[in-house]
């Protein structure tokens, strides 16, 4: 994950990315083989996969929220497919929202849970099946881009504004999960999340490509809570600084800010010293909807959760409709299959 990841992944390539040249390369060969292979089968049901071309936090679960409040909107039952990571299933599960935890299912599951049904399964086609028995007719992956087992019918890739593809160099010399050529042959639309310029090279290439270009940013939801208070920000997510920013833009002053490793179950050692830092400091303790999923079925007691604020995240996409043009593409996608087209 990003904020496991070596500083150095997303910082201009140096003699370390170059050293692992050779490993790089293997990998890549790998990946591109496991896409270009991968047996994919067909579902019953249109499938829209959230994706990235790197490893760490692009923004994927805000935008797959986003589209499936979106697919509800036009009258689909969408539902969720997952692996779960930092879960510990071993089997496929229906996640229930209510009474599973993040270290059973993934932090990620019990928000999107919040939000229609999710299947959390290592095989992504036992997942599509539970949900469709369920009554989904519309299933959107949240990653699995590059392995996956089952056929995409519209592969949106999501490109963090800020980081963009690192140091553009393949694991283990950087982020990248395989060559972008070999990525962006399979992609039907790229997604540029959030402000800056690190993905507008990508972003260019897929124009080119004929790719589809949508872009969107992260607001915090109720941003007026977040005025004229001090607090003392912490995170275990992938590029916990932007979250940090997010909160700084809402009005909010991060006095202290703690970052975690991504999916980060906190000790109960931890939450204390986080409490003893901020109540000597006369702060305010704020973290993610992700954090906040895990630390309710985790160390957490009652007192801290009351005492901790929450920062959610809605999208806004840039082009109005561009959330709809997403849906009826897959849609189309899907009736072609579906027609043998």
């Amino acid at each position: 994950m990003a904020s496991e990841a070596p500083p150095f992944w997303w910082e201009k390539p140096d003699w370390r990315s170059f050293a692992l040249y050779p490993a790089s390369t293997l990998y890549a060969l790998v990946a591109g083989r496991r896409m270009k292979k991968a047996r994919r089968e067909k579902m019953n049901a249109p499938v829209l996969c959230v994706g990235n071309f790197t490893v760490g936090g692009t923004g994927k679960t805000p935008i797959a929220i986003a589209l499936a409040k979106q697919a509800k909107r036009m009258q689909l039952v969408p539902g969720f497919l997952s692996r779960g990571h930092g879960g510990s299933f071993a089997v496929p599960h229906i996640v229930d929202a209510h009474h599973d935890s993040a270290k059973h299912v993934g932090d990620e599951p019990l928000l999107l849970a919040e939000h229609a049904p999710v299947a959390v399964s290592a095989n992504r086609a036992v997942g599509a099946r539970m949900l469709i028995e369920r009554g989904c007719n519309f299933l959107i992956m949240d990653d699995g881009f590059q392995s996956a087992r089952i056929h995409i019918d519209y592969a949106l890739v999501v490109v963090d504004a800020r980081f963009g593809l690192g140091n553009g160099h393949v694991i283990p010399g950087g982020p990248m999960r395989a060559r972008l050529a070999d990525q962006l042959m399979y992609a039907d639309a790229v997604l540029k999340m959030g402000e800056g310029d690190m993905a507008d090279a990508v972003v260019r290439r897929a124009a080119r490509a004929g790719k589809p270009i949508f872009a969107a940013v992260a607001r915090p939801r109720s941003k007026k809570r977040f005025q004229g208070r001090r607090f003392l920000a912490f995170a275990g997510i992938g590029h916990p600084e932007k979250f940090f920013d997010t909160l700084s833009k809402a009005g909010g002053t991060v006095v202290l800010a703690h970052s975690f490793p991504d999916h980060h179950f906190y000790l109960p050692d931890e939450l204390d010293d986080l409490v003893a830092v901020a109540r000597a400091g006369e702060l305010e303790l704020v973290t993610t909807s992700k954090d906040a999923a895990r630390l309710r079925h985790g160390a957490a007691s009652p007192e801290f959760l009351e005492s901790l604020n929450v920062m959610e995240i809605d999208v806004a996409f840039d082009i109005e409709h561009s959330a709809q043009r997403i849906i009826d593409d897959t849609l189309e996608a899907w009736r072609r299959r579906k027609n043998g087209g």
